[in-house]
């Protein structure tokens, strides 16, 4: 069976165009005889796929789901959320909306703008005449917050007025089969087709659309469903005694996989449960260790095999539960072992066939119970020089270093936050960009714990690096954080602004970054000469040019 052509992006035609050929092709296409392309077409019907993005799923969801619904008939476009503004809801008429959470529960950077305008006190529009349908990407460990962003867009577009045509689904960690299915729904109702013709339509679509991420996968290689088996190279401690962390430089081979990627990416890797905790889990339930149970994928393998390297098992660790809890509900709950995504920490232009990270040990107690970060302690203690395990590459195209080689670059991370900004000062080197480079760091000891302090003293000193500001908490009796020193600094940081400059953030999302986020309106306000609402308003427009990033977790 034929799949209906799809007009390439790179095509000599506009959006609106393409839009209204892919619609024009696919009913053509999909009625089946000549005497259809001689009747008059029916209009396309109208599609917004909008998105809030932090990491970049819901952004490439959205893209792939816009190119699937163009297939099928509709003019389709996707959309960021920092490009719309309410009243765009209502000329678009049918929207879809892909949203991720953020830290507490919070709206994606991209989303912030638009949220707010939603909730303005008698200027939000009526979105009578609205269609829409929401699906919220989240994390069920992050527990009463989890899809928090979607659910309030949920709420909220209902209060004004805007029908919703397919219920919300929230989505864990995996989100490929529900968003399909939501996908599927949505566009069903939105096609107003009768069952008959959707038999006919939808079901050539599935088919050319399992082809499409076939011939995608094949193309792209080495992908999160099939990882490269990358082998580790270097395991460098970055701390020196005193210190009261463990931070480890991490490196990967690239040999042999073709694989390559952008400075700001992340990196994802695949990794095992400590066996020692695995077995203290296993003897609390009494099950025996040997027993075959289902894998989450497919197949069957011996429990304690499935819990290493199958299934999560670091909220079980230290828990009491019955005795009387059988294998199978025990195994039924268990989630799967997801894999890692790390903020790179190199330029693939200065280490070929290489990709770094830096990445903290989690290592601590409760009520006399040891706990061991998974992925930290696999790679800093488990993963043998020379061994391999899957990785791949998660493109973050939200954390991208300016086109313009001129202009000014702000740099904000403390601890591994300087994990991204390594790989910007080494691309910027390579690409011998001009543009002014500030970087904030900060840690607890500057003689233990300034991280690849001599590549960083390195580049001062050869004025690659135009500004180092430093803030060690422990080596004065007051506390001094990064956003300390920005605040210290902030009639120059605003000159750098009004320059044009790009400004990062990297780190902790919890506190670090919304301190930081607070700081950054302060010195818009005092250096500035700013209202907190002109601040407010300066701020977001950073964030349109795509000159405010945060890579936080």
């Amino acid at each position: 069976m034929n799949s209906v052509p799809v007009i390439p992006d790179n095509a000599p035609f506009s959006t609106e165009q393409r839009a209204w050929l892919n619609g024009f092709l696919a009913g053509v296409l999909n009625r089946g005889s000549a005497a259809a392309v001689s009747s008059p077409q029916k209009a396309a019907t109208p599609l917004l796929i909008a998105f809030g993005s932090q990491s970049g799923n819901a952004e490439s969801l959205a893209k792939r789901l816009a190119r699937e619904a163009s297939g099928r008939g509709f003019a389709a476009r996707a959309a960021g959320l920092d490009s719309l503004q309410p009243a765009d809801l209502i000329k678009e008429q049918n929207v879809l909306l892909i949203t991720s959470t953020w830290g507490e529960g919070d709206m994606p950077d991209n989303a912030v703008s638009f949220w707010d305008s939603l909730n303005q006190n008698g200027s939000s529009p009526k979105l009578d005449g609205v269609q829409y349908s929401i699906l919220a990407l989240g994390d069920k460990n992050y527990g009463d917050t989890f899809c928090l962003a979607g659910k309030k867009l949920d709420t909220r577009l209902a209060e004004l007025g805007a029908k919703r045509i397919v219920d919300r689904v929230d989505c864990d960690v995996e989100f490929d089969e529900l968003a399909k299915k939501w996908s599927t729904n949505a566009f069903t109702v939105l096609s107003g087709d009768s069952a008959a013709a959707s038999a006919a339509f939808v079901a050539p679509a599935e088919e050319a659309d399992a082809e499409e991420a076939d011939a995608e996968e094949a193309d792209a290689g080495y992908s999160k469903k099939r990882p490269f088996p990358a082998k580790l190279i270097a395991n460098v401690p970055l701390n020196s005694r005193g210190s009261s962390k463990d931070t480890r430089h991490i490196a990967f081979s690239l040999a042999g996989s073709d694989l390559t990627y952008e400075v700001g990416d992340a990196l994802g890797v695949f990794v095992q449960n400590c066996p020692e905790v695995v077995d203290a889990v296993i003897a609390a339930h009494a099950f025996d260790p040997q027993a075959v149970v289902a894998l989450p994928d497919g197949g069957s393998a011996p429990l304690r095999e499935a819990l290493i390297k199958h299934y999560e098992v670091r909220s079980l660790y230290g828990k009491s539960e019955e005795a009387s809890l059988s294998l199978a509900v025990f195994v039924e709950n268990l989630r799967k072992l997801q894999p890692r995504l790390y903020s790179i920490a190199s330029s693939i232009k200065k280490h070929e066939n290489e990709v770094h990270l830096c990445i903290a040990a989690v290592r601590y107690s409760t009520d006399g119970v040891a706990h061991k970060g998974v992925a930290s302690t696999f790679l800093a203690d488990r993963l043998p020089l020379e061994e391999t395990t899957g990785i791949y590459f998660h493109a973050a195209n939200h954390f991208r270093l300016p086109a313009d080689l001129t202009r000014p670059v702000i740099m904000v991370g403390p601890g591994t936050g300087i994990a991204p900004f390594r790989a910007f000062l080494e691309e910027r080197e390579a690409t011998q960009a001009s543009g002014k480079n500030w970087l904030f760091f900060g840690d607890q000891k500057r003689a233990s714990d300034f991280l690849y302090h001599d590549q960083i003293i390195d580049w001062v000193q050869r004025g690659h690096l135009t500004r180092l500001d430093t803030a060690f908490s422990r080596d004065q009796e007051e506390k001094i954080y990064v956003q300390t020193r920005m605040l210290q600094a902030a009639a120059e940081l605003w000159q750098w602004l009004e320059e044009g400059a790009h400004f990062y953030v990297c780190g902790d999302a919890k506190r670090m970054a919304k301190d930081v986020d607070d700081a950054l309106h302060s010195i818009i306000q005092t250096a500035g000469g700013k209202t907190a609402e002109e601040a407010a308003a300066y701020v977001n427009q950073m964030k349109k040019e795509k000159r405010y990033a945060r890579d936080v977790y």
